[in-house]
């Protein structure tokens, strides 16, 4: 008899304990408030799919020679991007001309060339040690057997979403809309050799990685993958939920007032043979407790080939998923308070 008033205390206590945790959950999906909807709107209007095609056909192109890490098209090709921010006015949080971090030879594997991150930022005027990461890869895998691997959605398109989002923070700072925490655009290399790239931003942080507050990582969103032939309104949401469940929550409110793209969950399970969570740069943020979003179309008949052009981007797409990031970005740059963790509830 008493071990049955036991386990009835213990069923009891699990049950109160789950329903406190519902509650919270609960009333945290419901605190989401968007802040300043209307001007995230109106700066995402700025992200077109005619400036994304320009800038993918350049960066995608020929001269980069497939953008292989420590080659020649590598090096035009981050000379390309540090050129847009000069244009742009967008700083570098270096030092005002120098917009690479650059990996030495003897950080990367046998037989790479040195290489370099490329870094621009605008800082945030209420809280500008609070640092918001959005990134991407900028290399690609070069050229194999004569052929050129021109890497148009891998990682051409998030390489130029990342120029176009930053376009628009710049425009809005210029109307006297400089957003509230720091933003930092970061282009990183050697990613198809093994995360190298963010490995030595982590291993090197411009800023401090404790008051990074989350990052956005870009990696191909300019295709459609096979399961959504007849259903383009889509992209893959990733480790939104892993570290900060209110990332989640602000993720799907901000696609549900803006974009609202179907957003797509079955690469985020756990168990996910996959293992996309593990495969792009966001997961060595992650390994420092920092919230990731990683954003994906999926793979596609060109994925790694010489095929993958920029012929064959969804540019209409890419600007709608480009513009989800975008106000994704803002929200997280202007909300009040810093994400809350999993591990407060």
């Amino acid at each position: 008899m008493k071990m049955y008033f036991l386990l009835s205390a213990f069923i009891l206590m699990g049950s109160c304990a789950e329903k406190k945790y519902a509650t919270k959950i609960k009333n945290l999906k419901e605190s989401i408030d968007i802040i300043d909807g209307d001007l995230a709107k109106k700066y995402a209007a700025s992200i077109t799919s005619e400036a994304l095609k320009t800038k993918l056909y350049q960066f995608a192109s020929s001269d980069f020679q497939g953008r292989a890490t420590g080659e020649e098209g590598q090096k035009k090709a981050s000379n390309f991007l540090a050129d847009f921010y000069k244009s742009e006015g967008i700083a570098s949080p270096i030092a005002d001309s120098t917009y690479f971090q650059t990996i030495p030879e003897d950080f990367l594997p046998e037989g790479t060339n040195t290489s370099e991150n490329v870094l621009a930022y605008i800082e945030g005027s209420e809280k500008p040690e609070e640092v918001l990461i959005i990134s991407g890869h900028l290399d690609h895998l070069g050229i194999e057997n004569d052929e050129i691997h021109f890497g148009a959605d891998d990682n051409g398109s998030g390489s130029v979403a990342i120029l176009e989002i930053a376009k628009a923070f710049r425009k809005a700072e210029l109307e006297g809309f400089r957003p509230k925490r720091s933003i930092l655009f970061l282009h990183l290399t050697a990613e198809e050799i093994g995360l190298q790239g963010s490995l030595f931003y982590t291993k090197n942080p411009i800023f401090t990685l404790e008051n990074t507050i989350a990052n956005l990582n870009i990696d191909m969103i300019g295709r459609i993958d096979p399961f959504h032939r007849n259903n383009p309104n889509y992209i893959y949401i990733i480790g939104a939920d892993r570290l900060s469940k209110e990332l989640h929550y602000v993720s799907e409110k901000v696609n549900s007032t803006t974009t609202n793209l179907h957003l797509e969950y079955k690469y985020n399970s756990e168990d996910d043979s996959n293992r996309y969570y593990y495969r792009s740069d966001h997961y060595t943020f992650a390994k420092h407790n920092i919230p990731v979003i990683f954003y994906f179309n999926g793979e596609h008949e060109d994925y790694h080939k010489p095929t993958d052009t920029p012929d064959k981007i969804n540019y209409a797409v890419l600007e709608k998923r480009t513009k989800l990031i975008f106000a994704t970005a803002w929200q997280l740059a202007n909300q009040e308070n810093k994400l809350l963790m999993n591990s407060d509830f």
